[in-house]
C-alpha cells in the first residue's frame, strides 16, 4: 500500500517531567539522570512530527505554576507530563490547570527490571515512575483533566520486554498524531456549497456544534462564489487542467449501462474549467474542505455547474481538501479526519450485500479519493446522474485491497456529534461499472449482522472509507475531542 501524503498541522505538544525536589541534595546525580531521560522523551516526541515545548523538570508547586502558564502561553493541543520519579501531586495539578488541554501521562520505565538485592535507594527511586501514577490519575479525575496513561519502557529492551518498549512508543505516536488531527480541525475551514440534499433528515447538520465541537468554521458558500470564478478560468489554465486530469484518469468507453456515455473534448474541457474554479474558490477562501449540493432548475447556470463538480472535487479530495457531496458537512468532517490520519478518506455509502460472498458493496457517485485507487481511475461519461438532475463526468475505482477503515460522524439526539468506525478488509473482484466508486469490503461480522449493528449506532448513510486499521488512532481522537466512538464488528 502507498503511503498517503499528509497536509496535518504539528501537534503542539507541552511537556514536562515530575520529581520531588526533597530528594536532590539526598541523592546526588538524580535529578540529572532525570532530566536526562526527560530530554529523550522530547526528542522522540519531536521525531514523532511534534513541536514540543518544554516546561523542563518540575519538582515543586511554584514550578508547576510556571508550567502551567507556559503552556497556556503557547497554547498547546496536549499536555505530556513524564514521570521520572515520585511527585506529589500537588505539585502536578498545576501545570496543566491553565491551559487544561487533554493530558497524556506518561509511565515509562528506564529498566525492564531491578536487580532487586544490588538496587540501592537512588537507582530504585530512578525506576519508581509508577508510584506515583495512580496518585495523580485520581487528582485529574476529580478535577475533571482529561488525561490518559501510557506504560512501557523508556529504553529498548530485549527478549519478552521488548514489546513494552514497542507498544509503549507505537501508543504515544498515535496520541501525537491524534492531537495533530485535533489541531487541524481546530483551525480548519470548511466550505459549505449551496444546500443538503433535500430530505435527507440524516445528513443536515447543526453549523454550530461543528463549531462547538470541533472547532471548525463553517464558511457558507453561494453558487455564485463558484460561478464567477469558474467564469474567470483563463485558457492555460484550462489547458493545464485538461492535461492534469489526463495524467491522472484513464477514460472510459460506453458500457453496459444505458447510462454510460461518451466522454466528450466538451465535456471533459468543462470539467476543466470547473475544477479551476474550484482551486480559486478554495484558495480564495482558504478552506481545508468542502461540501456542496445544488438541486438546480431548468437547466440554468448553476445546475449546469453543480451538475460538473465531481472531477474537480476529486482532484481537491486527493490534495488532501476533502469534498463531500449532497451536503453532508458531517461526512466531510470525517473524510477530514482520516485524510489526516493518512488513510485518505473516500466519500463512501453502502451499496449492497453480497450474501455468496459474504461482503458488503460500499462506493458513490463521487467525489472519490484518487490517492487509495487500487488503480488509474477511471473517467465515465453519464447521461444523468441518478436521483440528481443534469449530466456530465463521473468518477470510477475501487479501494486498495487489503485493510481498510470506514468512520462516520453522526449526531445525537441531544446534539452531541458521535463518532462511527469499523475496521474491515477491501476485497478482490470485479465492480460495478456504472461510473460510481465501489468496492468489495468485509468486516468482522457477516454483512446481514454487520449493518444490524452499525445501524443500531444511529448513522449517517455515508462515511469517510480510507486505507489501512485506524482504530488505535481513530480512538485517541474520539477521546481528545471529547467525542463518543462506537465501533462494530
Amino acid at each position: 500500500m502507498q503511503k498517503l501524503s499528509v497536509r496535518s498541522k504539528r501537534a503542539r505538544v507541552g511537556v514536562f517531567g515530575i520529581g520531588l525536589a526533597a530528594y536532590w541534595p539526598q541523592f546526588e546525580g538524580l535529578r540529572d539522570l532525570l532530566v536526562g531521560y526527560q530530554q529523550e522523551v522530547e526528542r522522540r516526541l519531536a521525531e514523532m512530527g511534534a513541536e514540543v515545548v518544554s516546561a523542563g523538570l518540575v519538582d515543586t508547586a511554584p514550578a508547576a505554576q510556571a508550567a502551567g502558564d507556559h503552556f497556556a502561553a503557547h497554547n498547546v493541543d496536549l499536555i505530556v507530563c513524564y514521570v521520572g520519579t515520585y511527585s506529589t501531586s500537588s505539585q502536578v495539578l498545576p501545570a496543566v490547570q491553565r491551559r487544561r488541554a487533554p493530558v497524556l501521562v506518561l509511565n515509562l520505565q528506564p529498566l525492564p527490571a531491578m536487580e532487586y538485592p544490588n538496587t540501592d535507594t537512588a537507582a530504585w527511586l530512578a525506576n519508581c515512575c509508577a508510584c506515583c501514577v495512580p496518585e495523580i490519575s485520581n487528582a485529574f479525575a476529580r478535577s475533571r483533566i482529561q488525561f490518559n496513561v501510557v506504560s512501557g519502557l523508556l529504553y529498548p529492551a530485549a527478549g519478552t520486554a521488548a514489546r513494552y518498549f514497542e507498544r509503549g512508543w507505537r501508543e504515544i505516536e498515535e496520541w501525537v498524531a491524534a492531537a495533530g488531527v485535533m489541531r487541524e480541525l481546530a483551525y480548519a475551514r470548511v466550505g459549505f456549497l449551496g444546500h443538503t440534499y433535500p430530505g435527507m433528515l440524516d445528513m443536515y447538520s447543526d453549523f454550530t456544534m461543528h463549531h462547538a465541537q470541533l472547532g471548525t468554521h463553517i464558511e457558507v458558500l453561494e453558487m455564485d462564489d463558484l460561478q464567477v470564478r469558474v467564469k474567470a478560468a483563463t485558457a492555460s489554465e484550462i489547458e493545464a487542467k485538461t492535461a492534469e486530469i489526463h495524467q491522472i484518469f484513464d477514460i472510459a468507453v460506453p458500457g453496459r449501462d444505458r447510462l454510460s456515455q461518451p466522454v466528450t473534448a466538451e465535456a471533459l474541457r468543462w470539467s476543466a474549467t470547473v475544477a479551476v474554479g474550484l482551486d480559486r474558490l478554495v484558495n480564495d477562501f482558504n478552506l481545508s474542505g468542502l461540501t456542496y449540493y445544488y438541486r438546480g432548475l431548468d437547466a440554468n447556470e448553476n445546475e449546469e455547474l453543480g451538475s460538473t463538480l465531481i472531477v474537480g472535487n476529486s482532484l481537491l479530495t486527493a490534495r488532501g481538501i476533502p469534498a463531500a457531496g449532497e451536503g453532508d458537512l458531517k461526512t466531510c468532517m470525517a473524510m477530514l479526519m482520516m485524510d489526516r490520519l493518512g488513510a485518505g478518506g473516500s466519500y463512501t455509502e453502502f451499496y449492497a450485500m453480497d450474501f455468496n460472498e459474504e461482503f458488503v458493496l460500499m462506493g458513490h457517485d463521487g467525489p472519490g479519493h484518487l490517492q487509495i485507487s487500487a488503480d488509474r481511475p477511471v473517467l465515465r461519461g453519464l447521461g444523468l446522474f441518478h436521483g440528481k438532475r443534469g449530466y456530465g463526468l463521473s468518477v470510477e475505482f475501487n479501494v486498495q485491497l487489503g485493510p481498510v477503515t470506514i468512520l462516520g460522524l453522526t449526531q445525537t439526539a441531544d446534539g452531541r456529534l458521535k463518532m462511527l468506525a469499523a475496521e474491515g478488509e477491501s476485497l478482490p473482484g470485479s465492480r460495478l461499472e456504472i461510473g460510481n466508486t465501489n468496492s468489495r469490503l468485509r468486516f468482522g461480522l457477516d454483512p446481514a449482522a454487520f449493518m444490524d449493528c452499525w445501524c443500531e449506532q444511529g448513522p449517517t448513510h455515508h462515511v469517510a472509507l480510507g486505507v489501512g486499521h485506524q482504530l488505535g488512532k481513530i480512538r485517541k481522537l474520539a477521546r481528545l475531542l471529547d467525542l463518543e466512538l462506537a465501533v462494530v464488528g
